[in-house]
């Protein structure tokens, strides 16, 4: 498990993702990626902000904020896959579909909670290093607000109609799947991809339960 100052720091990152989220389509042709990536936390840090409804922490309405924005920017597939690691090849397409569903509301209580921290954060994106070629970058930014900054990096892909997909975030050395690669190991090692299920619906009651 995470020691708590890097729980602290993954917030933050999921934080930042939150503020990346925009509808799908919403992006421009032949957008560049850290153009994209600094349109989208503008346009969404501010619509946060006025949000009254997330300032006053609703929970479910902050669920649904997260589950429309920030998801069709992500590769879920891929990102949960990789998270799982060779357990995912033998799982049948079932048990694939359950554990992203977990996996998925896992990582969204987990952003939504992120999200009622947001206030005057801002997100400044660093000058991209790639070749227009390339269909997976690395875009860096910094998210600024109280105390010192914090160096985020995300991973995406060239989505297959165009524009980018997020499947990874980098917090200070970190990334989401590493983060929890081995926790899912452990589970599937134990016993296989239903322990694994088990293991992810008991931690979404216990978080549901805790926000409640």
């Amino acid at each position: 498990m995470s020691t708590p100052p890097r729980r602290h720091f993954l917030a933050a990152a999921l934080a930042a993702l939150c503020l990346l989220g925009a509808a799908p389509g919403a992006h421009a042709a032949g957008e560049a990626p850290d153009a994209m990536m600094a349109r989208l936390s503008a346009d969404v840090l501010q619509t946060i902000k006025a949000d009254k409804a997330v300032a006053a922490g609703d929970l479910a309405h902050i669920m649904t904020v997260v589950d429309s924005k920030i998801m069709p920017n992500v590769n879920f597939i891929r990102m949960t896959a990789s998270a799982t690691g060779p357990g995912w090849r033998k799982a049948t397409p079932e048990q694939r579909q359950k554990l992203q569903n977990e996996f998925k509301t896992l990582l969204v209580r987990t952003y939504a909670g992120a999200l009622r921290q947001v206030s005057d954060q801002t997100v400044e994106v660093l000058p991209l290093r790639a070749a227009a070629s390339d269909q997976e970058v690395i875009v860096k930014t910094l998210v600024k607000g109280r105390g010192d900054p914090v160096q985020l990096d995300y991973r995406l892909e060239k989505a297959p109609g165009g524009g980018w997909k997020i499947y990874d975030l980098n917090v200070l050395g970190v990334w989401l799947v590493d983060n929890y690669r081995p926790q899912f190991a452990q589970q599937i090692n134990a016993g296989g991809i239903d322990a694994l299920i088990a293991s992810l619906t008991e931690r979404n009651k216990a978080n549901a339960q805790n926000q409640n």
